[in-house]
């Protein structure tokens, strides 16, 4: 009886300084399994007297019971031990400062055309906005623009039909709003534009901003008066501008335009004074009414203003790109 006692205190023993669940395992198969401590002693029954037989098996039956029961016990308690250690690990301190993370920000074109919308704004233009698939009257015959013109060929432009096309300048929204409004108006297109181009300085779809001024008696001197104003404020008072003749359909006289930036004159866009043919077109009197109108390019004006080489890296979303602008 003694033997049986003492094995009950040790198997307690151990039950308490195991640690995790597995442990309680191992002591529960080393006491109560099949050739277990305590079972085991069921075995010298054989060698006892029949009147000495139920007392000894019923000790090692309640020997059996209580080391069962506090195993038990035991056990409940390491569970809740290893579910409070769980609940540690998902618990959430919502007192400490939240996880840092990266910032996006507008892109640089977005920012250089709200710049520019801002500047033209400040001046009294109203920005306006017109669909990017157009029919061939808005995009090229009112403005001018005959059928043998290189600009309309299939290998420049994307057609649709013969008659439909993507527009390849956002001229086509002052051709509209000529057509909606009576002069004066002072106005600024921006959207995508599409022509069928790609290399390091062109893109297949890209952003242009036209401006189109109308009233009476507006001359050259006007034109560069704005281009000035503009310069100054996008690449700094030391800017300046000089022109150029050239020939676009739309315009007559008509001028490249370049800017002193840097120390170089760098060629940005195209301007002139409207065609009166244009004006025609839209029912507005060449006798009456003239104007000016430019286009300017936000990828090339971004790519002088900040010494961007390569036109494509605003399309590839190179974060190690966008971060520096």
């Amino acid at each position: 009886m003694d033997e049986i006692k003492q094995l009950v205190d040790t198997a307690k023993k151990e039950i308490d300084n195991a640690e995790d669940l597995q442990q309680l395992n191992l002591i529960r198969v080393k006491y109560l399994g099949k050739k277990g401590l305590i079972t085991s002693q069921m075995k010298k029954l054989k060698d006892l007297s029949q009147q000495e037989r139920p007392k000894f098996g019923a000790v090692v039956n309640k020997a059996k019971s209580e080391v069962e029961d506090y195993l038990n016990n035991r056990m409940n308690e390491l569970y809740r031990i290893e579910k409070q250690k769980k609940y540690e690990k998902l618990r959430v301190d919502v007192t400490l400062s939240g996880a840092r993370k990266d910032r996006g920000h507008l892109h640089i074109l977005t920012k250089i055309q709200k710049e520019l919308e801002d500047i033209f704004i400040s001046m009294g233009f109203e920005v306006v906005e017109g669909p990017e698939v157009e029919d061939t009257w808005h995009n090229f015959d009112a403005l001018n623009t005959p059928e043998w013109h290189p600009a309309r060929d299939v290998q420049d432009s994307f057609y649709f039909t013969d008659k439909i096309l993507l527009r390849t300048h956002t001229s086509p929204v002052q051709v509209r709003t000529m057509l909606e409004r009576k002069p004066p108006l002072a106005i600024i297109s921006p959207g995508r534009v599409f022509r069928r181009d790609y290399d390091s300085t062109h893109l297949p779809m890209f952003t242009q901003m036209e401006v189109l001024y109308v009233d009476k008696n507006v001359t050259v001197k006007h034109l560069k008066y704005t281009l000035e104003e503009m310069a100054r404020k996008v690449f700094g008072d030391s800017a300046k501008v000089r022109l150029k003749p050239s020939f676009f359909p739309f315009t007559e006289p008509s001028y490249e335009v370049d800017i002193l930036f840097n120390g170089k004159w760098l060629e940005i866009l195209g301007a002139g004074m409207v065609d009166p043919n244009v004006f025609k077109n839209v029912g507005y009197d060449p006798n009456e009414w003239s104007g000016f109108a430019f286009g300017l390019g936000l990828e090339r004006i971004a790519m002088v203003k900040y010494g961007i080489r390569d036109i494509r890296d605003f399309i590839k979303n190179d974060v190690r790109f966008l971060e520096n602008y």
